[in-house]
């Protein structure tokens, strides 16, 4: 075949699949079967075993489709682990990937990262992680994606979600373990130091709040809690999930005035919330809601704080970003529904 007839059939295979559609609307690699099989060799597991069932559509999933959604996406083989430990997370039924499928709502897995493995192929917890420019940032979660539309049939068209949100394209990051004062995520969550793990949790696109005018605690999380706290928010409203990611400026400014993670974990919980009667005043109030809330909630009581993280082992809190940077990213949760769920995978 000659190279203009390569190129031809090249061009043509990704118009292929943008007519299915099979595609998240960025071109595609053809999954040849020589990519394929050169993808397999990222994994010792059988190419044939089933993963579980991908809602909403409940298609088996293996781990050779697998590896063809990562050639799509423009993966490399080394990166294959991750995807599986990502797949792994969000095919148990805890994180409730059925209900975000099928949701009006735009919310997507986060996939957090801890351990060695992540270091070793440059998954990237620093400097722009929930930006463009990183390989394996973009492919692992592009991958997550195509699955979910090519097998669990979420298609946009097929979807409920009013506007979707960017992070529905990719949304992985590694911790930046390196420049944490504290124990990571993995370690927090019970596994072993040096353990690889992926968490993944279902999140809202980073909100970005800035602080470099104060270092002192009772200060400095006020911006913070303020965000958590956002009447717009599903975590004002119901016992869900948050993710908070400190950046090492910021986790250091605490770690200096004595702070231990579990010392910040339960400020960030004490200090976000909001009074009944600010709840009131917009947003998603409704009193058949309260229901909802882990706390005891006086409706007719307008100076009851409600919290915003309802239940302690329901905020996730991380170190990511890079130096200098006085900015904390939030990320509000689903619902009640969902729980974020964390696997160690073998690399």
């Amino acid at each position: 075949m000659s190279e203009e007839q390569t190129t031809a059939s090249v061009f043509d295979a990704i118009e292929f699949f943008y007519g299915k559609p099979w595609t998240d609307g960025y071109p595609i690699v053809p999954p040849t079967r020589e990519l394929v099989a050169a993808m397999l060799k990222g994994t010792r597991r059988d190419p044939d075993e089933e993963l579980g069932l991908v809602p909403p559509n409940f298609e088996t999933l293996t781990v050779r489709m697998v590896a063809e959604h990562a050639v799509m996406a423009g993966a490399l083989p080394r990166y294959l682990p991750v995807i599986l430990g990502g797949m792994t997370a969000i095919l148990d039924e805890k994180l409730n990937m059925h209900g975000v499928q099928t949701t009006i709502h735009g919310v997507a897995p986060l996939m957090i990262v801890n351990g060695p493995y992540a270091r070793k192929i440059g998954l990237n917890g620093g400097r722009g992680c929930f930006g463009p420019g990183f390989r394996a940032n973009t492919t692992i979660g592009r991958t997550i994606r195509l699955i979910l539309y090519n097998v669990g049939g979420g298609y946009p068209s097929a979807s409920f979600s009013c506007f979707g949100q960017p992070s529905r394209y990719t949304y992985c990051i590694a911790e930046n373990e390196a420049e944490s004062p504290w124990e990571p995520l993995s370690v927090t969550r019970g596994f072993r130091a040096g353990q690889d793990v992926v968490t993944v949790v279902q999140c809202e696109n980073p909100h970005l709040v800035h602080d470099d005018a104060n270092d002192d605690p009772q200060r400095l999380h006020v911006s913070t809690t303020d965000c958590m706290a956002n009447l717009g928010g599903m975590n004002a409203y119901r016992a869900t999930d948050m993710v908070v990611a400190l950046a090492p400026d910021i986790a250091d400014n605490f770690a200096k005035a004595g702070m231990s993670k579990a010392d910040v974990h339960k400020l960030l919980c004490d200090k976000a919330g909001r009074r009944v009667g600010d709840l009131k005043r917009g947003g998603l109030w409704r009193l058949e809601r309260l229901n909802r809330w882990v706390t005891k909630v006086d409706p007719d009581d307008d100076d009851c704080f409600v919290p915003t993280i309802q239940e302690p082992s329901r905020l996730f809190l991380i170190v990511a970003g890079s130096r200098p940077g006085a900015t904390t990213a939030v990320m509000h949760g689903w619902n009640e529904t969902t729980r974020g769920v964390s696997v160690a995978y073998d690399a």
